[in-house]
């Protein structure tokens, strides 16, 4: 195997496991939120963070589950714009694993 195909790999493993921390923390904020109100919570930085460096997937999917931070326009923004860049990146690195540059 080459260089790239081990980065696609090492790449699309890095997103599932952000993805699912990041998915496991909108659902336990929620459940924070409902059980303490606004006593202990994940801080909405923490929350944004792991949406920005590859849990985009999971903040969207942990979202919808959670019915969570859904109007927060910052958050959707943020969902969005980080799920554009992590898919254009993977998209690089796929065709560079395929050798179309």
């Amino acid at each position: 195997m080459t260089f790239q195909q081990y980065l696609l790999i090492g790449y699309v493993i890095y997103l599932i496991i952000m993805s699912l921390i990041t998915m496991f923390l909108f659902i336990k904020d929620k459940a924070m939120a409902k059980q303490n109100g606004n006593e202990v919570r994940i801080k909405e930085k923490t929350l944004l963070g792991f949406t920005c460096f590859g849990g985009a997937i999971g903040a969207f999917i942990g979202r919808i589950l959670a019915h969570h931070k859904t109007n927060k326009g910052y958050f959707s923004f943020t969902i969005i714009v980080s799920l554009l860049l992590q898919v254009a990146v993977l998209g690089l690195i796929v065709l560079k694993a395929m050798g179309a540059f």
